[in-house]
């Protein structure tokens, strides 16, 4: 079976160590916010210059540590750590106010990198994915190895975007969600569409609700179109269009601070879906 491999693991000079599951635990070097700089500070002994003003490290770096897979199938994709998990983590270091105190769901979780950079922010964060690859035990454990950030409460869920029929308990906890992220949930038509299904039913409520969703436009040449063409972007566009009811897409120039430690390449996007808070009906 043919596997793939995160281009994030050659990128920057990450460390890693391998395990003898045939994971890694890689460190996630990012330079810290000022917010997060002045939060640490006042917890331990502080430091003055020659002024008799405080020292404060503007280029002080934080480490997130992630247990991952090297290389997996494609259904296992998301046992690795990927471009867009970063461009998001990225946003939300670089907009606070947008997710402090909220109620944040994250979507095809992965490894959890992104929920664990949300939950130093966040009132609740609510990370899910289809439990594959004993993928829910990892994002337990990842939040365990980052306790220093976890500033939240947290939950791990299973979310399978090919099962909607959530039970009464589940949907009460997703629909409590203020935001909604999602992050290179995109490589496979069944799967993106199954995704795009699960934003309808989240954003059909009368509760706002914001969705961040970050991806990388993968290229490929076909021989049907006889061109150069990122077939799984082209693909979640027709489903946005297909099931689009009652909610806006807008694109969000990707321009902000740059935290971690990857190449920002310009195939990358971040788009915001928004709810219309009267939702209409459908079939």
């Amino acid at each position: 079976m043919h596997k793939v491999t995160s281009e994030i693991y050659t990128e920057n000079n990450h460390i890693s160590e391998k395990l003898g599951s045939g994971n890694a635990v890689t460190k996630f070097a990012f330079k810290c916010p000022s917010y997060m700089i002045e939060a640490q500070s006042t917890t331990q002994t502080l430091n003055y210059d020659s002024d008799d003003d405080v020292d404060i490290d503007r280029d002080r770096e934080g480490v997130i540590v992630i247990e991952h897979s090297l290389s997996t199938e494609l259904n296992l994709v998301g046992l690795q750590v990927w471009r867009a998990a970063l461009l998001l983590a990225d946003y939300i270091l670089s907009h606070p106010d947008l997710f402090r105190n909220k109620i944040i769901l994250e979507l095809g979780s992965g490894v959890g990198l992104t929920s664990i950079v949300a939950s130093y922010l966040a009132k609740e964060v609510i990370c899910t994915d289809i439990n594959v690859g004993g993928i829910l035990k990892l994002i337990e454990r990842n939040f365990l190895r980052n306790r220093t950030y976890i500033r939240s409460s947290y939950h791990i869920e299973e979310v399978n975007f090919l099962k909607l029929e959530w039970s009464k308990t589940l949907e009460e906890k997703l629909q409590s969600a203020d935001v909604v992220l999602a992050a290179d949930v995109i490589y496979d038509d069944k799967i993106t569409d199954g995704f795009v299904r699960t934003l309808t039913k989240l954003l059909y409520t009368k509760k706002k609700k914001i969705i961040y969703i970050a991806l990388e436009k993968r290229y490929v040449f076909t021989i049907t179109d006889l061109d150069t063409t990122a077939p799984m972007y082209e693909e979640f566009l027709r489903c946005v269009e297909k099931y689009k009811i009652n909610w806006s897409a807008d694109y969000i120039n990707i321009d902000f601070p740059h935290y971690f430690k990857y190449d920002r390449v310009k195939h990358l996007v971040l788009m915001k879906i928004q709810n219309n808070t009267r939702p209409v009906m459908y079939a």
